[in-house]
């Protein structure tokens, strides 16, 4: 059966925290340590329009693409910080390509300019995707993360909709 990408409900919320919690607790690719709870998942998805989106397969949540505010004030509402989440299994199938340009075009839909990502220096792999789908390296934070007992550099890299 095919992939699906689709709109997240918050009944998808246990699947979307699964994925992240796997993140926060085996890899340093996010300085995030405390693990994200189903309930507030779901709360965002009642109530924040902006697109999350889901990809499956055969009804198994495999990863998610969404964005929210990069800074607050109205200056920056054009400006939009992206978060894409994949299984270790899903990775290297097209399916974070699929999924990118799917919240591109929603983002695109909904007046967003600049859609910005900010990668940990654990994580070279998410700046070869994010190089292979037009996002441009646009600066370093050195030693702004720091996760069990490392400190970690912030690689910031944008892309023009």
């Amino acid at each position: 059966m095919p992939v699906q990408i689709r709109q997240a409900q918050p009944q998808d919320a246990a699947s979307i925290a699964a994925i992240a919690n796997t993140l926060i607790r085996d890899t340093l690719f996010t300085f995030t340590t405390q693990e994200r709870r189903p309930e507030e998942i779901a709360t965002r998805l009642q109530e924040d329009p902006k697109p999350f989106l889901l990809a499956e397969r055969d009804g198994r949540a495999l990863g998610f693409a969404t964005y929210g505010a990069f800074r607050s004030g109205p200056g920056y509402r054009h400006t939009q910080e992206h978060s894409i989440q994949l299984l270790p299994e899903a990775q290297g199938r097209g399916l974070g390509r699929a999924l990118m340009a799917q919240l591109e075009e929603a983002a695109r839909a909904r007046e967003v300019h600049m859609l910005v990502a900010g990668i940990s220096s654990a994580n070279p792999k998410a700046v070869g995707f994010h190089s292979a789908i037009g996002f441009t390296r646009t600066g370093l934070m050195p030693q702004v993360g720091h996760k069990w007992g490392q400190w970690l550099d912030l690689i910031l890299m944008q892309k023009q909709l």
